[in-house]
């Protein structure tokens, strides 16, 4: 609870006036002395623009996260933790992306990628356009779209959603 007060620049004035709690109770609490009933957590939640997850989260030694690897495609993913529903995506690219809109997927969600070497050309419907090293996109995925390598092999890292790994199985050729 300290590190998000702090996080917000309050005092603890400022937070036993926004929560309509005592300081000595704050600073109780903050220090572990004083436990708290789900109605003052919830208010504590609110004060501090956070969910009640984060509130009660504890420290974890475990920090580190290795990644799940596919071979077969090239893939490397690591889950976030945060948010079981993401995932970040690492994919080495050997083929172009299709021209044809009709081969290129639509989804509902937003998709992120940044281009770590090689080059990389996105096709956003009609639209073509050249990704460099170290050059990101970000773009609706209802749009009909296609990434693939140009000019030689690229790997690229991405975020994705529960909408978008569901709308990028993997093809078989080299690209999502």
């Amino acid at each position: 609870m300290r590190a998000l007060r702090v996080a917000q620049g309050w005092s603890l004035e400022e937070l036993a006036t926004r929560a309509r709690l005592s300081q000595s109770s704050l600073s109780r609490i903050e220090n572990g002395q004083r436990r708290l009933a789900l109605d003052q957590l919830v208010t504590l939640a609110r004060a501090l623009d956070t969910s009640l997850d984060q509130l009660v989260e504890t420290a974890t030694d475990d920090v580190v996260i290795s990644p799940m690897i596919d071979g077969t495609q090239g893939w490397m993913r690591w889950p976030v933790k945060g948010d079981p529903g993401m995932t970040v995506m690492r994919q080495r690219l050997t083929e172009p992306p299709p021209d044809n809109p009709a081969r290129m997927r639509a989804h509902p969600g937003r998709e992120w990628l940044v281009v770590l070497s090689g080059t990389a050309a996105l096709m956003l419907g009609h639209r073509r356009i050249r990704l460099e090293a170290n050059q990101a996109a970000e773009f609706p995925t209802m749009m009909p779209h296609a990434i693939g390598a140009e000019g030689g092999p690229c790997e690229i890292m991405g975020i994705f959603d529960r909408d978008a790994r569901r709308g990028h199985q993997p093809s078989g050729d080299g690209r999502t």
